[in-house]
C-alpha cells in the first residue's frame, strides 16, 4: 500500500511547539508507524499463502511504499506552519496540499518501484507487475485516497494545536488584565485609608501630642506593610491581620473612649495566603459608620475561623444597622472585584445586618489551599 503526499519547500524551517504539543506529535508519529506496522502485518498474512511467496516480498513491498510516504509525511508535518494560517478555512488548507499531488504522484512511484526493481534484481529475480499505464492509475488513485485520510489526520491534529496555543494566549492575556486590574483596584486603596489616618493624627496633635507621635510611628509601619504587599497580590494572613491591627491601633487611638476592639483568630489558619490590604477596607466602613456618628460605645469584633471548607473572616460592630437603601461604598465594590478576579464565584463578601449591629462576612475557598 501507498499513502500520502505532501508538500514540498525545502528550506521552511518552522518550530514544532507552536501548531503541535509535544505529545500530540509524539502521538501523531506513534499512529503513523502503527499504521505502516499493521499493513505490513497484512500484507504478509495474505501472501504467505502463496507457497512461492517468500517472507521478504511483502516486507519489501509495503516497506518500500511506508519509507516514501515516511518522506513525504515529514516534509508535510515540516512545512505546515506555512498553511496554519488556513485552519479556520480548510478549504484552503486542504488544496494547500493537494496541489502537490502530481509532483507526489511521479516521485513516489518513481522511487517505490525502482526500490522494488533494484532488491529483486540483487536477489537474482524480476519484480513484475501491470503495465506502467495501470501501475501509474492504480498507485494515483490509492496515493489520493490515502492522502485525503492522513491530511485529515494532520487537519485534527494541526487544529488542536492551534486550539491549544490561542487558549493559553488567551489566558497569558487574561491574566495580565486580571494582574492589571487588581494593581489598579489595590493603588485605590491606598490614598483613601492612608488620608483616613492622616486626618486622625492631624485631629490629635494640637490636643495630645504624644498620642499623635505615637501615631506617627505606628502610621510609617503601616505604610512600609503597605509598600510591601505592592510586590505581591497574595500576603500571608498573618501579614494580612498585622497590618489590619497596625490600622486599628491608629482608630482606636483617636476613639479609645467611644470603642473595644476585640480579636478571634483561629491560629492554625494564619499561613493561608490572601488578597493583600483585603480587610483594611471592612474596618474603616466600621469606623465611618459604625463609630463617628456615634457618641455610644462600640464593640467592633474581628474573627478568623474555617467554615465548611473556606476561611471566614468577619469583622462586625455593634451600635448601628444598614439602611434600607443602603449602597455598598468605593471600598465595598473594591474587596468584591478583587475577590472575583482571584476566585471567581468561589468567594464572597455579605454585608448584612446581624444581632445589634452589622457584619462583613469574607469567604474564601480553602481547597488547593490546605487539607
Amino acid at each position: 500500500m501507498n499513502v500520502l503526499s505532501h508538500p514540498l519547500s525545502a528550506g521552511v524551517h518552522t518550530d514544532y511547539g507552536a501548531t503541535f504539543p509535544p505529545k500530540t506529535l509524539v502521538t501523531f508519529w506513534a499512529l503513523w508507524a502503527a499504521f505502516w506496522l499493521l499493513m505490513i502485518g497484512v500484507s504478509i498474512e495474505d501472501q504467505l499463502r502463496d507457497p512461492l511467496t517468500r517472507w521478504w516480498e511483502p516486507v519489501l513491498s509495503e516497506g518500500s511504499s511506508a519509507l516514501v510516504s515516511t518522506g513525504w509525511m515529514w516534509l508535510a508535518v515540516r512545512v505546515r506552519e506555512r498553511y496554519a494560517p488556513y485552519l479556520d478555512k480548510p478549504l484552503i488548507w486542504f488544496a494547500s496540499y493537494l496541489h502537490w499531488l502530481p509532483l507526489v504522484f511521479i516521485t513516489w512511484i518513481t522511487v517505490v518501484y525502482s526500490i522494488r526493481h533494484g532488491v529483486y534484481a540483487a536477489v537474482g529475480r524480476i519484480y513484475e507487475h501491470p503495465t506502467w499505464g495501470f501501475v501509474v492509475v492504480y498507485e494515483s488513485f490509492k496515493l489520493t485516497i490515502f492522502t485525503g485520510l492522513w491530511l485529515g489526520i494532520l487537519f485534527g491534529i494541526d487544529s488542536y494545536g492551534q486550539w491549544q496555543l490561542q487558549r493559553h494566549r488567551l489566558l497569558q492575556t487574561q491574566k495580565a488584565l486580571a494582574q492589571a486590574q487588581l494593581a489598579q483596584l489595590q493603588g485605590q486603596l491606598r490614598p483613601h485609608f492612608l488620608f483616613n489616618a492622616l486626618n486622625t493624627v492631624s485631629a490629635l496633635m494640637h490636643t495630645d501630642v504624644a498620642r499623635a507621635d505615637r501615631l506617627v510611628a505606628t502610621l510609617g509601619d503601616l505604610l512600609r506593610i503597605s509598600l510591601r504587599s505592592s510586590e505581591n497580590e497574595m500576603t500571608p494572613l498573618a501579614e494580612e491581620l498585622r497590618t489590619l491591627e497596625l490600622y486599628a491601633g491608629i482608630m482606636h487611638e483617636r476613639f479609645r473612649d467611644r470603642v473595644t476592639l476585640s480579636w478571634q483568630t483561629d491560629q492554625t489558619l494564619l499561613d493561608i495566603p490572601v488578597p493583600a490590604l483585603l480587610l483594611q477596607p471592612l474596618l474603616e466602613n466600621v469606623f465611618k459608620h459604625g463609630v463617628e456618628p456615634t457618641v455610644t460605645r462600640v464593640r467592633i469584633i474581628i474573627s478568623v475561623r474555617r467554615e465548611s471548607g473556606s476561611l471566614e473572616i468577619v469583622v462586625s460592630n455593634s451600635g448601628s444597622m444598614l439602611a434600607p437603601e443602603h449602597h455598598d461604598g468605593m471600598g465595598f465594590r473594591n474587596c468584591r472585584e478583587r475577590l472575583s478576579i482571584i476566585y471567581g464565584d468561589a468567594a464572597s463578601l455579605r454585608v448584612r445586618n446581624e444581632d445589634d449591629g452589622v457584619a462583613a462576612r469574607v469567604s474564601i475557598p480553602l481547597t488547593g489551599i490546605i487539607q
